[in-house]
């Protein structure tokens, strides 16, 4: 069976949301964004879900979302933390080609300023750099396809990873 469906994974601000929309219009498919799936689900914001209850919360949360995802031809764009769970990334992988958006601990700084505001699953205590290493490893883990985004624009992003899907 063809997989039809474009999975972006990668840390918050490696661009999943922004390139998933320009890919899902170049390559004529749907966009799902799995962070906006959640909230509708829980009915309130992840960093709201992170205050109440907790990161592994928002990982369970996240979880029962992406085994809910059944669709085709979509580019879905999934949340930072979507690598936690073996069962959703093999779910989201048996209909979808898995590509790490690879991006520098530096430009990730560069482009995030509301790192503690922005509802992420992460320890308290937990550095953005902590953070970096601890879910780079399960990145790689899932990828099929890697495209280092630190000096691409979105565009060249998606130029690579259609270069990449239709060699």
């Amino acid at each position: 069976m063809k997989k039809s469906n474009i999975v972006l994974i990668g840390m918050p601000g490696s661009g999943k949301s922004t390139v998933g929309i320009i890919l899902a219009k170049q390559v004529t498919k749907r966009f799902l964004d799995t962070d906006l799936l959640i909230q509708n689900m829980a009915g309130t914001s992840l960093q709201s879900i992170v205050n109440n209850q907790g990161h592994m919360a928002l990982r369970e949360i996240e979880e029962r979302a992406l085994l809910s995802v059944k669709c085709k031809n979509h580019v879905i764009a999934t949340g930072g933390s979507a690598a936690y769970s073996e069962p959703a990334m093999l779910h989201l992988k048996k209909h979808g080609t898995v590509v790490f958006l690879q991006t520098s601990l530096n430009e990730l700084k560069r482009r995030i300023h509301n790192y503690e505001t922005r509802g992420l699953a992460k320890r308290p205590d937990q550095s953005f750099q902590d953070l970096f290493e601890e879910r780079e490893s399960l990145y790689r883990k899932y990828a099929e396809i890697t495209v280092e985004s630190s000096n691409l624009t979105q565009d060249q992003v998606c130029d690579e990873i259609i270069e990449k899907l239709c060699p």
